[in-house]
Order: structure tokens, then C-alpha cells, then sequence
């Protein structure tokens, strides 16, 4: 076959098979169901299909590669198309940032020869006549104090048209000085231009960037802000104006969660003009209404402090080819006097601001215009957008439990003396409709209220992305400490549903995943726990958990890590209910080193306001480091109300057992593996680990005729330890099994397989090599059992979290006891690295 056009076939003989229209109709059906079918599968079409009678099954082989052919050729000519409207676009938006950027070094140049003519600082005005902004030295007039404002409907004009000036110098002009955030490099594969502002008041970050709707319908989906912005409360329309220019203007009051327990949420009081440019341009901006003269205006609410929303919005430009070219300002005073010292940089940096409402707008819409090119469903048989609402549920239910908010009908109980876990009680039927929880064992429940447990603390010097991927990955570290028997109380007086727990005892979890990313930042999935039968029960029991993972990639500057999961049932409905519990962890010094204290994190108090809230800023204040992060836990409980006080004992030892076990976790993850005396930690300073730590070189020298280690291994036996610990290579031990299992490994070896002495044991050998490993590996096992050693080529493995590993080479050699018997098989990867 040499080529093929519309309906006819060039054979290798040169001779042309030409389809009639009916053939080639019938041919087009059954390639839509069967793009490549088998040899067996083409005489089965040439049989039931009898219009194909007279075509060989050879020329129907012909045609259907050529068909895949022309697909193929098709699809990659589309997307060069695709690309490189995208990429013309981009370059307008380069050239657009270019000129700015022209501009701002001008305006800069200007303002240094004017205060080298000064002897003091003067304000300076200059008029930027591309966009009609007033720029002043670094403080300008849109942050100044102004006077009562007219609420009027002419009033309320003056200030909308004040407002668009305003935000339009700073999206397409020089009012702030806008510098590249780091770690977002602009490119045609990046989500956009992402700049954050450098010496203005209050935080300011800005995006440029292209989305596949249309202007109309972008607007609409940034105005829904609820829908996009994980932390916002509600938006409430107050009033709506309509223009003579044909544009709105709207009166609004939005609500913000706070992201921790130390901190209240904020609310703010707006305008927002929409409006349609000169040039076509739809432009969607907002700002603060301060005190305002016969007008409506918001009182205080309890429990919020209100913030501050200086001129900002979006710039929407349809886009040739269809499409928009967006530009997005958010630019905000959040008050950060009102929370803890420690927590102020939360408040006070643009890049956290950027991460959160920014890029999250942008990746919002880039996501939408994914789901309405593709219509196909996903996994379950849900489409992308009910993924979508299922993450935004538990994402959502999580904020709700964590600020706890008494108009949503959450109420604090008295504490027991500790202040560590503040619990509270939430009996709104809002709050409980449709909860009728029951276990797979038969027990059900009624429950008529619902428990939260929450909880801060502040952690040093361990990176949220990582402790979030091993609390993900290893679940028993955190999840099952005594967990039996708070279950059983539970059921006895309750019962009630315990969070990430076991029902039971569960041998392991298994992770489902419904395929729903975002930009590679979002993980939704389900998790089986899978059950054994305790004494008590009669078969065993699974337990479905749905979970949202977000904030998994450690190089992301201004990112929160969660983790957020409910209980569910194995055949679960996307509008049943749902009781999210789980983790935030938010760095509070990004883009810095970590400097290695000793101590690795403090337990904080259960963030109630008064003394309380001040031990808890003491306490976050006074931990040494440089690189620190605050976790913040809220789990739920449903629970029968006769049974409050017994079931918020057992909420409180649950939560604090998990705090523990984070405690030890996040130690274990820390750079810092060194006690304060230099000497290494138990299990490691064990005589078990010493003796071990002694046949592992005596084996290696034995069997390859070379020392292990280059200090003199007749040394004491703390000494080799201590060499074998801090070795370059990984150097990993397992059971001489039929099943290996890993019992050892020094700290490259666990930095490798990114895990921890304690659950280093649930790692077995086979499941870091891939297939071309395990080959190699069966090849040389029964060499390393009878010669005592064996050299492995180099390749490829997997962390315990699925990350790829390539490492040189491979030594493995048989660990010898006292008895000269084999006591485990050691591994040694050199040069060993993250593809």
C-alpha cells in the first residue's frame, strides 16, 4: 500500500481500489466503532456486512490504516492550528508587556533624576497617557483616605469610572510596579504572565493569559466568584444600577474564610461596574466602599474583620480565532495587623495572594474550556464538571468545619482544661439534612448532630508537599492508633463515624482514582480500606473515603497543601451527604532554606479568641527556624446528641492521638535526623542497629573484597553506624524471603524511597523496581543467594510516593549473622537521583 485518498486504495501492485459511496459509508461506520480491527474482526465485517462482499480482506486492511492515517494527519494539523493561535497570542501579549515594562523603566528613570535634584522627597505626578493614571513615588493616590462618598446613583457612577481609571493602570499600565513572581515563567505551555507588585500598599498580584471561552461567558464564570474560589463564603448582590453606557453597577458584600483557626475571616463591602470598552474590550472592575453618604452601607458582622478590595478586576479581549485574552488585577488590603506576628506573612505577601485568587481564576477558566471541548465522560460515568462540583463539596464542608461560623449553626463546647482541641456542635437541620450514616455490619444510625475537632500547630523545617504525599500514601502512620477501640465505643453509645478511621481493623488502602486534575495541582479519588474481621464481627468490613489532594508539587512558590477526605458509600450519589475532615498545611516563609533546629514543630492551642488565641501567637513565635509552615486539622463527627459528651471525649483523644502521630511523622520527614548531641535517634541508636550496621560491612567485605565504608571499620561499632547512616549511596536492607520486605535503610536510602524507618517495613522489593528491573533482578537473585553478591545494571525505580528514581548501577550482597547464615539481603544504588 502506498497511499489513499477519499474513497479509493493505491495496492503495492500500483492498481487503485475504488468504494463505491455506500462502501465507503458502511467502511466510515464500522471504523468509528472499531478503528483497528483484527484480521478475525475484518472477515466477521466482510461477512455480516454484505455491501463489503466483494472487497478482499486485505484491501479492508489497506483502508483501514489509511483511515487512522488521515485521523492522525487530521488531529495533528488541528493542533498545530490550535498552537499556533496560541502562540500568536501570546506574542501579542508579550509585546503588550513589553511596552509596559518600557514604560514603568522610563517613569523610573524620570522619577530617580527628579530626586537626584531634590534634597528632600516630594511627591511627583506624571500623567501615563496610554491609560490616564496618576502615578505618584511608590505611594499612590487610589491607597489615599477619601472623603465620605456620594452613594447616589451619580455618585456611585463617579466612583465606577474611578475605579475602571484606576484598575486599568494598573492592568495595562504603571501604577504599580509589577515584577515577574517567581517560578512562573511565561511561555506558551505556562497559564499565563503571572506578576506580583513590589513597594505598593496592601498585596497585589496580576495575570495575563489566554482561555478558550468567549469574553460573555468568561465574565460571568469570574463574577460567580464562589464557583472558582475555594475560600469564598458567599457573595451577596445588594443593589444593581444599570448605565446609560449600556453597562451595571452593583452594590455587593462578600465573606472570605479564614485558612486557619488563628485567625478570623474576613468580609468586605463592594462595587463592581461592568462595562463594555471602545475597542470592544469587556471590563468587570470592583473596589472598597468606604463610609458613603446617603447610601445603603454594612455594619460590622461578628467574627469577620473587614478587609480591603483596592481598584481591581478583569480585562477581557476576545481573542482572534476565537477565544480571550484576559487580564487579571487582585489587589487588597487584608488587615494583617489582627492575626498572630507569625501568621502575618499569610496576609502580607503578594505571592500567596497570586496562588490563591490569581492563577486559581485562571486555572478555573483554562479547566472549563478543557471540559467543553471534551465531551466524553470519566471514569464512574461522571463528567468533568460533576468531578468538579464533588471537589468543590469537600473543599467547601472542610472551610465550614474549620472556621466554624455560629450563623451556620456551629457552637463551641466548653473545653476539658488542655485547650489543645477546640470541639464544636453543629445541630442546624441545613447542616444535617439527609445524613443517615449506617455501617456495612449491620449497626445504623440517626444521627441528629455533628462534632468537629480541630486543631493547629506549627511545623519546622518540613516542606508541606512532602509531609502531604506521605500522609496520602501512608495512611496507617496517622489513622489507626487505638482506632479499634474508639470505634467500638463508639458503636456502643453512639454509634458514630469516625474520620479516615478504621471500623474494624483494615489491612490497607486502596487508591481509585476518578481521573480529575487540574493543571497537575488537583488529585480527586477514592480510597478502599480495606477490612479483616475483628473477634466481635461476623465478615469483614471496607470503608469508602472520597479525598481532594491539592498542593502536592514542593517547587510551587505561595501554595497551601491539603488534604481532604469523607466517608462515603461504596455506591455513593455526587449529591450525598458529606462530612469532610482532613489537613491544611500553609508555608509561612516560601522560597526560603531551611535552617535545622532541633525541634521540629509545637503542639498549638485550639484557637479560641481572648488568652487563649495570645498563648497560641506566644507559642507559634517563639519556635527557632527559618522554614515554617502551620497545619491546621478539622475532623467531623456524626453522632446522636444524647450522646455529646461521651462521643466529644473520644473526638478529643482521636484528634490528639492523630496530632501525635503527625508530630512523629513530620520529625521523621524533617532534614534534621541528628539529636541535639549529634547522636542518632532510636531506633537507629539501638544495639539491634548497631550489630546490624556491623554484619552489613563485615558481609560487604567478605563477599567483594573491598571495605564498605573508608574510615577503618574496627572502630566501634557507633562509629560504623554513624558511617553507614550518613553513606552517599542508598543503602537499603530486606528479608531473605520469597516476599522481601525492606527491615533497614541509612538516610539516603529513605530519602530515596521518601519514607520513614516506621513504615520502611510496608515496603516490599518488588514494588520499587519497574518490569525491566524485576527482570534483572529474578536473573540475578538465586547468584546472590549462592556467590553472596551481585551487580545489578543501572535503571529505573519507584518511591514509595510513585516517583521515578534512576539510579547508575546496583550492588546487592547477602548480610551474614553470627551463625554465618544469611540475615536479610542489602541493596546499594549508587548515584541515585529523581527523574
Amino acid at each position: 500500500m502506498a497511499s489513499c485518498k477519499d474513497g479509493k486504495s493505491v495496492m503495492d501492485n500500483g492498481k487503485y481500489v475504488r468504494y463505491t459511496p455506500e462502501q465507503v459509508e458502511a467502511l466510515e461506520r464500522l471504523y468509528h466503532d472499531c478503528p483497528k480491527p483484527s484480521s478475525m474482526r475484518r472477515q466477521q465485517l466482510i461477512r455480516e456486512c454484505p455491501i463489503l462482499s466483494n472487497i478482499e480482506p486485505k484491501q479492508i486492511k489497506v483502508w483501514f490504516q489509511n483511515r487512522r492515517c488521515r485521523e492522525k494527519q487530521r488531529k495533528e494539523a488541528s493542533r498545530l492550528q490550535t498552537v499556533n493561535r496560541k502562540l500568536t497570542a501570546m506574542n501579542k501579549l508579550l509585546m503588550e508587556e513589553n511596552d509596559r515594562l518600557q514604560k514603568q523603566v522610563s517613569q523610573l528613570v524620570y522619577e530617580n533624576g527628579y530626586f537626584r535634584r531634590q534634597t528632600h522627597s516630594t511627591p511627583l505626578a506624571t500623567k501615563d497617557t496610554s491609560c490616564e493614571s496618576v502615578v505618584t513615588s511608590g505611594q499612590h493616590h487610589l491607597t489615599s483616605q477619601h472623603p465620605p462618598r456620594d452613594a447616589s446613583p451619580a455618585g456611585l457612577l463617579s466612583t465606577a469610572e474611578e475605579t475602571l481609571t484606576e484598575f486599568l493602570s494598573k492592568a495595562t499600565g504603571t501604577a504599580v510596579e509589577w515584577v515577574q513572581m517567581p517560578g512562573m515563567k511565561p511561555g506558551p505551555d505556562s497559564i499565563g504572565i503571572i506578576a506580583i507588585s513590589h513597594g505598593c500598599t496592601g498585596v497585589a498580584a496580576r495575570a495575563c493569559g489566554l482561555v478558550g471561552l468567549e469574553p460573555t461567558r468568561v465574565s460571568e464564570i469570574l463574577k460567580d466568584r464562589p464557583s472558582w474560589f475555594r475560600d469564598c463564603r458567599t457573595v451577596d448582590v445588594i443593589n444593581v444600577l444599570p448605565t446609560a453606557n449600556g453597562g451595571t453597577i452593583e452594590l455587593l458584600y462578600m465573606q472570605l474564610y479564614a485558612p486557619t483557626t488563628l485567625a478570623p475571616a474576613r468580609d468586605f463591602w463592594l462595587l463592581r461596574y461592568t462595562t463594555v470598552m471602545d475597542d470592544g474590550s469587556l471590563v468587570v472592575c470592583e473596589r472598597s466602599l468606604g463610609n458613603t453618604q446617603n447610601g445603603p452601607s454594612m455594619p460590622p458582622v461578628p467574627n469577620f474583620v473587614r478587609a480591603e478590595i483596592l481598584p481591581s478586576g478583569y480585562l477581557i479581549r476576545p481573542c482572534e480565532g476565537g477565544g480571550s485574552i484576559i487580564h487579571i488585577v487582585d489587589h487588597m488590603n487584608l488587615e494583617a495587623w489582627c492575626v498572630p506576628e507569625v501568621l502575618r506573612p499569610l496576609y502580607e505577601s503578594s505571592a500567596v495572594l497570586a496562588q490563591k485568587t490569581t492563577v486559581a481564576a485562571l486555572r478555573y477558566l483554562r479547566q472549563i474550556a478543557q471540559e467543553v471541548s471534551q465531551t466524553n465522560v470519566t471514569n464512574w460515568g461522571r463528567r468533568p464538571a460533576a468531578l468538579r462540583a464533588l471537589g468543590q463539596r469537600l473543599s467547601r464542608g472542610f472551610n465550614e468545619a474549620l472556621n466554624g461560623l455560629a450563623d451556620e449553626g456551629w457552637s463551641m463546647l466548653d473545653s476539658d482544661g488542655m485547650d489543645d482541641v477546640a470541639i464544636l456542635v453543629n445541630s442546624s437541620p441545613d447542616k444535617l439534612m439527609g445524613l443517615n450514616l449506617s455501617f456495612a455490619n449491620g449497626f445504623s444510625s440517626m444521627s441528629n448532630a455533628v462534632m468537629c475537632a480541630k486543631a493547629s500547630m506549627l511545623l519546622q523545617n518540613v516542606p508541606p508537599a512532602i509531609l502531604l504525599r506521605f500522609l496520602r500514601e501512608h495512611r496507617s502512620e496517622w489513622a489507626d492508633n487505638n482506632i479499634d477501640a474508639y470505634a467500638a465505643a463508639a458503636i456502643k453509645v453512639g454509634p458514630c463515624s469516625l474520620p479516615g478511621a478504621r471500623v474494624g481493623n483494615f489491612g490497607g488502602q486502596v487508591i481509585l482514582p476518578l481521573a480529575h486534575t487540574v493543571e497537575h495541582e488537583e488529585l480527586l479519588e477514592v480510597i478502599k480500606l480495606e477490612g479483616h474481621s475483628p473477634e466481635d464481627a461476623i465478615m469483614p468490613r471496607d470503608m469508602f473515603l472520597l479525598q481532594l489532594c491539592s498542593g502536592m508539587d514542593e517547587n510551587a512558590v505561595g501554595t497551601c497543601a491539603e488534604l481532604v477526605f469523607a466517608p462515603i458509600d461504596a455506591s455513593f450519589a455526587d449529591d450525598a451527604p458529606l462530612l469532610p475532615s482532613g489537613f491544611r498545611i500553609i508555608s509561612l516563609e516560601s522560597g526560603k532554606e531551611a535552617s535545622s533546629p532541633n525541634r521540629t514543630l509545637d503542639l498549638t492551642s485550639a484557637l479560641e479568641t481572648g488568652p487563649v488565641e495570645n498563648k497560641v501567637a506566644n507559642d507559634l513565635h517563639t519556635v527557632g527556624g527559618t522554614s515554617r509552615s502551620v497545619m491546621t486539622i478539622a475532623f467531623q463527627f456524626a453522632f446522636e446528641s444524647h450522646m455529646q459528651e461521651s462521643v466529644a471525649s473520644m473526638a478529643r483523644q482521636y484528634v490528639r492521638s492523630v496530632i501525635s502521630s503527625v508530630q512523629r511523622v513530620a520529625l521523621a520527614l524533617s532534614p534534621s535526623h541528628l539529636g541535639s548531641h549529634g547522636g542518632l535517634r532510636s531506633p537507629l541508636g539501638t544495639p539491634e542497629a548497631h550489630t546490624l550496621a556491623r554484619w552489613i560491612c563485615q558481609s560487604y567485605r567478605c563477599f567483594l573484597g573491598v571495605e564498605l565504608l573508608k574510615a577503618n571499620t574496627d572502630q566501634g561499632s557507633e562509629s560504623i553506624l554513624k558511617g553507614l547512616w550518613h553513606h552517599s549511596d542508598a543503602i537499603i536492607c530486606c528479608s531473605a524471603k520469597a516476599l522481601p520486605v525492606f527491615t533497614f535503610a541509612n538516610q539516603a536510602g529513605l530519602d530515596m524511597l521518601e519514607t520513614t524507618l516506621v513504615a520502611l517495613q510496608d515496603i516490599t522489593l518488588e514494588k520499587i523496581f519497574d518490569d525491566h528491573g524485576k527482570k534483572n533482578l529474578c536473573t540475578e537473585f538465586p547468584q546472590i543467594m549462592q556467590q553472596g553478591f551481585a551487580c545489578l545494571q543501572g535503571g529505573i525505580c519507584l518511591s514509595s510516593m510513585s516517583r521515578p528514581i534512576s539510579y547508575e548501577r546496583a550492588v546487592a550482597w547477602k548480610v551474614m549473622n553470627e551463625e554465618d547464615t544469611a540475615h536479610c539481603i542489602c541493596f546499594m544504588f549508587v548515584n541515585w537521583s529523581f527523574v
